[in-house]
């Protein structure tokens, strides 16, 4: 009872706090900053742990390496919404985007892929995938946002998170871990970008996400590969460490390109 409350609480709290500072971090430095923090393994890293300290290092392993494995799907959401958000409404790119996510889920969890081979084709895909994101040109759209935008984000942020978790208990670890990367603070952030400041504001937005994923999957191999010897702390400190250096890798990266375009335009 104790472990389901503190969960419940992470859920109430860190959730909506989390999609907030991140809100507030796209209109300070752009969308793109906003989607690598996005990347950042924000709620599967404190699912993994909480399962760990309740189910075991064994289950929090093989959920572990279910969730690296969705990374792949997380970032071809990304490049689906990416190259439809010029091309269709919002909402109608979100369910398309939505419908690759779940699509790619569905085949990876017909088998078992072992922890190196499925860090490496998840490494691929991502390097591939940021070949393949369009590029957008031009400035974004100015627009006075609403007052209910970031309460709504962080609302229907918060509902997404208490939904999906409530049904993974059902699910197992592998089609749990395979679900837990569901894109909610993406889907959030681009969509309000989407239909607020066009569509290269989200294309920005969901770049930064895929370079925010190299991070994410570095952390869960760290934890899959290391818990059940390592125990908890030394393996979440290790994978937090190797998180923060991967991810300050990758925002020099995302601001030599900014630079470039500024250059460019």
């Amino acid at each position: 009872m104790k472990s389901t409350m503190s969960n419940l609480l992470l859920k109430l709290i860190v959730t909506p706090a989390l999609i907030g500072l991140v809100s507030l971090a796209g209109r300070r430095w752009g969308p793109s900053i906003s989607g690598w923090l996005v990347g950042l393994p924000l709620t599967s890293g404190p699912i993994v742990l909480f399962l760990a300290l309740d189910q075991g290092a064994a289950f929090a392993a093989r959920a572990s390496l279910g969730i690296l494995i969705g990374g792949a799907s997380v970032a071809l959401f990304c490049l689906a919404y990416s190259w439809l958000a010029s091309r269709l409404p919002w909402w109608l790119t979100l369910l398309t985007s939505w419908g690759v996510f779940m699509a790619v889920t569905w085949l990876l969890q017909l088998g078992t892929i072992p922890l190196l081979p499925a860090f490496l084709g998840v490494f691929a895909i991502l390097l591939l995938v940021l070949r393949l994101l369009p590029a957008r040109k031009g400035s974004f759209l100015s627009t006075t946002l609403p007052w209910w935008d970031i309460p709504a984000r962080m609302l229907i942020a918060t509902a997404f998170v208490l939904l999906l978790t409530g049904l993974a208990p059902a699910l197992g670890p592998q089609l749990s871990g395979l679900l837990a990367p569901f894109p909610i603070y993406t889907t959030i952030l681009a969509v309000f970008a989407h239909y607020f400041q066009g569509a290269s504001a989200a294309s920005h937005l969901l770049r930064g996400v895929v370079l925010g994923l190299f991070a994410f999957v570095g952390f869960f191999l760290v934890v899959a590969a290391l818990i059940t010897q390592a125990g908890i702390p030394g393996t979440f400190l290790s994978a937090t460490a190797l998180t923060l250096t991967v991810q300050g890798i990758s925002l020099l990266l995302l601001r030599s390109q900014q630079s470039k375009k500024a250059a460019e335009s």
